[in-house]
């Protein structure tokens, strides 16, 4: 049954947003499987998001292991790090350190 489960972490992503390419890597980085779903780029269309955070800014992630839902990538950064991190990561300065590109 396993096999077919959706995974507990659902992320609301729009295609070549750098903030929401942050998140993305420390998902991976993390190991944590998700399901990426691409909104429209349209800020006006972005139903589904706001139905779900009750925002239409990405990026949106919905974590079903511990019922959270969150939007503002450093707010996610701060979330994934506390709840799945263990320890400081190499690129933690590098990703604290920049702005906005």
């Amino acid at each position: 049954m396993s096999e077919t489960a959706d995974p507990p972490i659902t992320f609301y992503r729009l295609q070549g947003c750098p903030y929401c390419e942050r998140v993305t890597r420390l998902l991976n980085e993390y190991g944590l499987e998700y399901r990426s779903r691409f909104v429209e780029p349209m800020h006006s269309e972005r139903n589904v998001v706001k139905r779900v955070a009750g925002v239409r800014t990405v990026p949106v992630v919905v974590d079903d292991n511990t019922g959270v839902t969150m939007a503002e990538s450093a707010n996610i950064v701060d979330y994934l790090e506390s709840t799945y991190g263990e320890g400081e990561r190499p690129d933690a300065a590098a990703a604290g350190a920049g702005g906005d590109d």
